[in-house]
């Protein structure tokens, strides 16, 4: 644990630099297939593999009986800090939401609207692929019966086209980048659960 004491401020700078860059803006404002890669800096940045590595090395190693949490415990620092990775994957994963939507589109106007959720909407994606006939797929396990139905019958009066192979890459691409997002927030999420009963009570978490 003593790896969890290495939150220096060299970190804390790295998120600071990234806000002050405006992150965020620029993907909100480019939908272009290229544009995916150069605005997505999270998992990139040293602040993010950093927190991570703690945040696991944390879960294998935690074991704090029943004390309580003070200010300056490393596991204090990495809650801290996993807050405020929480809200920046949550934006990243708002802008690879947007990209999907501007391309998928294309093919099936209506399918956001139907499925709000940006990981459902990702992995309907995923498993529908470039089909046009949504009755060919199968959605279960991942929309509810009800929710499957609307999107069947929705789709069948929408007049798409299939995408390219290109942007079907990109898109599917993009898919996997917000459910492996998705899937590293939920390892923070069980570290700051892991800890719940060590919370003091001027710890605000989520």
């Amino acid at each position: 644990m003593d790896e969890l004491d290495e939150l220096d401020d060299n970190t804390i700078d790295v998120h600071k630099n990234m806000e002050k860059d405006g992150y965020g803006k620029l993907a909100f404002n480019h939908h272009d297939e290229y544009d995916l890669d150069n605005v997505l800096m999270l998992q990139k940045s040293c602040h993010y593999i950093d927190i991570m590595h703690k945040v696991e090395d944390a879960l294998f190693f935690a074991n704090k009986g029943d004390a309580l949490l003070e200010e300056d415990d490393p596991e204090y620092k990495l809650i801290v800090h996993c807050n405020a990775l929480s809200v920046d994957t949550e934006d990243e994963i708002d802008i690879i939401h947007n990209f999907i939507r501007n391309k998928y589109r294309l093919e099936f106007f209506e399918l956001d609207s139907l499925v709000n959720y940006p990981i459902n909407y990702g992995r309907v994606i995923k498993r529908t692929d470039n089909e046009m006939d949504l009755t060919l797929v199968d959605l279960q396990g991942l929309l509810t019966s009800i929710i499957i139905m609307i999107v069947t019958v929705t789709t069948s009066t929408i007049s798409g086209k299939p995408l390219s192979g290109h942007v079907l890459e990109r898109t599917l691409e993009a898919c996997d980048k917000i459910l492996d997002l998705d899937s590293l927030n939920m390892t923070v999420l069980d570290f700051v659960e892991s800890l719940r009963r060590h919370w003091p009570s001027n710890v605000s978490v989520w």
